[in-house]
Formats: structure tokens, C-alpha cells, sequence
């Protein structure tokens, strides 16, 4: 019998469908992987704001992961918002009895419209319980800074703030340049075990849809973890795709925000 590859979730829920739990279905479901999900929070949320937030219990995150694993299985998780110290805890837990591998975290703190996703006080739980198990955490500029407690702000800080993020715990940190002025973006894909790092440059499509960008991209990384890609392969496909999506998705208008990108550009326009 044939099967496929498996890709899960553990995020929150976009009531807009642009970011999220949604985005990353979508994305699996694009390249190829069967997608599961574990919802963290409910968010009611469009292309504007996010207006409402309604946390899932830390132990029917834990009953969600069980579920899925216990049956199922994955060949990569990927892991987006989680709100507090204890459902942080919950889900590191949770994988570790399951013995996941590989893991790609993408360490969401803040809405595309700039509204708070993650308590202050999780930080903390995030960088001692999770990132030592992450394949590979995916934080854009203003994402590092927090982990870090200091400014990263310009491309001559982004070499400094992988290796310190690696220290942290995880393997390999992909810092995300997309916050940095230019025609061009340039991506850093760092490996702590041969102490390597790698420019993925790529040209800036300029957009307003780009709602869901960092959930797309961590996703993708996961999707092709789990048909077997190495990492620094994963990440350059992962990069290939979502330039297709925003640019595809950049003439389209959806709400009056910052509409998606289009994740299924290579099946219909």
C-alpha cells in the first residue's frame, strides 16, 4: 500500500484564512503532504486586525497532538502560535513523549496587522522548552530581537543573531531578511553543528498581500522535510514556492487589509 507524506500543525486558527492553521493546510496540501492540524487558539481575525482571541486548553492541545500520533503520525511538525507558558510547555512535552522529528518552529509573536500573539510572559517558556527541539526555527528581524533581547535590525546584525539563537539550542536557525529595505531580500540559513551560513537572496515582490507569509514559508520547510528533502534543500524550495505565491497573489484584492498570497498558484489562477 502506498501512503503519504505527513505534515502537522500545531497552531492557531485564522478566521480569514490567510495565516494560520489555514495557511498551513494550504501549503501542505499544495506541495503535496497530507496535512493535519492541532489548534491552538481561536482568533477572530481578517485582513485588518485580529479582534478576538479564544486560547484552547493546554490538555486538549495535548489530546489533539495524541490523537493525530498516535494513529497517524508525521513525517515533519510544524509549530506556529502558542500563546502561553503552559500550553508552551503542553506541546514540548507532548512531542517529546511522541519523539518528533523534524520539527520546524516558527516562533509567532505578532499579527500582520501588528496585534500581540503571544504573551510576554511565554518568551521565556519558548526559548527553554522549545527551541531546543526544533529542527530548524524560522524568526524574522523583529522575532530575534525579542528572543535575543536586543535590536536586530540591519544585515550586519543577522550573522551575530543566528549563531546566538543557536545557542539557544536549536540546530539551525533560517533568519528571515524580509524586514530590511531593497529591491532584494536576503535570508540567512545558519548551521550551528559545521558553524556554516548560507545568503538566500531572493527578489522582493512588492505587495500588500502578504498576510500569512512567515506561516507559508515554515510550513513549506516542513512540507518538504517530510518528502524526505534535506533541510537547506526544504528551505530553497520553501522560498521558490512562496515567491510564486506572493507574486501570483499580488494583482488580487481580498479585504481591505493585507490580503493573502495565493497558495495554490500552481493548480488554478
Amino acid at each position: 500500500m502506498k501512503t503519504y507524506c505527513r505534515a502537522l500543525t500545531i497552531a492557531g486558527s485564522d478566521s480569514g484564512g490567510g495565516a494560520g492553521i489555514q495557511a498551513d493546510l494550504k501549503t501542505f496540501s499544495a506541495l503535496g503532504c497530507f496535512g493535519m492540524s492541532v489548534i491552538t487558539a481561536l482568533t477572530a481575525q481578517n485582513t485588518v486586525a485580529v479582534t478576538g482571541i479564544h486560547p484552547v486548553p493546554a490538555a486538549f492541545i495535548a489530546a489533539q497532538i495524541d490523537a493525530v500520533l498516535s494513529d497517524i503520525g508525521a513525517d515533519a511538525v510544524k509549530i506556529g502560535m502558542l500563546h502561553s507558558p503552559e500550553v508552551i510547555r503542553t506541546v514540548a512535552a507532548t512531542l517529546k513523549r511522541h519523539n518528533c522529528s523534524p520539527i520546524v518552529l516558527d516562533p509567532v509573536m505578532v499579527a500582520k496587522s501588528g496585534d500581540k500573539l503571544l504573551r510576554d510572559d511565554a518568551v521565556q517558556a519558548l526559548k527553554e522548552e522549545l527551541l531546543p527541539l526544533a529542527t530548524v526555527i524560522t524568526p524574522n528581524l523583529p522575532e530575534a530581537s525579542v528572543l535575543l533581547a536586543r535590536s536586530v535590525t540591519c544585515r550586519e546584525q543577522m550573522k551575530d543573531a543566528c549563531r546566538d539563537l543557536a545557542a539557544l539550542g536549536c540546530s539551525t536557525v533560517f533568519l528571515k531578511g524580509g524586514h530590511l529595505q531593497g529591491n532584494e531580500i536576503t535570508d540567512l540559513l545558519y548551521d550551528a553543528r559545521t558553524r556554516e551560513t548560507v545568503e538566500l537572496k531572493s527578489r522582493r515582490v512588492e505587495t500588500p498581500n502578504s498576510h500569512g507569509t512567515g506561516c507559508t514559508i515554515s510550513s513549506a520547510i516542513a512540507a518538504g522535510l517530510a518528502k524526505g528533502f534535506l533541510l537547506a534543500d526544504a528551505v530553497q524550495a520553501a522560498k521558490v514556492y512562496l515567491n510564486g505565491a506572493l507574486s501570483a497573489g499580488a494583482g488580487v484584492k481580498l479585504g481591505q487589509g493585507h490580503g493573502p498570497v495565493h497558495h495554490f498558484y500552481g493548480l488554478w489562477q
